[in-house]
């Protein structure tokens, strides 16, 4: 939590209410690296109850971007979650989303002030 406070609200200016009662739901899981300081990566899954999981919350610690922490979180949930996996990603991370095998499904929409796209990834 205090990862995903210091990025999103702090660092991206983003005022909004982040606990919303589905990281202590039954099917959620949290993916993590762990680093000196704390948790420096972070997703969570959602289970979806028309059986997709979604993809979410995705963050790193300013410090330790561009070490290809959430591209390896991101492959672990690939490895480890059956089916179709979907996510809201920040307009601006379409093309590193794509390059992880998703595809767009819908127009670009707001989310907190910030323009994002609905993606989806059949998995392999």
């Amino acid at each position: 939590m205090r990862l995903r406070a210091v990025v999103f609200v702090v660092e991206q200016d983003i005022v909004y209410t982040d606990p919303d009662d589905r990281d202590s739901e039954d099917g959620t899981r949290h993916v993590f690296v762990d680093g000196a300081g704390g948790v420096v990566s972070y997703l969570r899954v959602l289970a979806e109850d028309d059986g997709k999981h979604r993809i979410g919350r995705v963050v790193t610690d300013q410090a330790h971007r561009s070490q290809g922490l959430a591209r390896r979180l991101i492959d672990h949930v690939h490895g480890s979650t059956p089916g179709r996996i979907t996510l809201h990603a920040q307009a601006h991370l379409e093309d590193w989303y794509r390059s992880l095998g998703y595809e767009r499904t819908g127009p670009d929409f707001d989310d907190e002030g910030l323009p994002h796209v609905p993606m989806e990834r059949t998995a392999i």
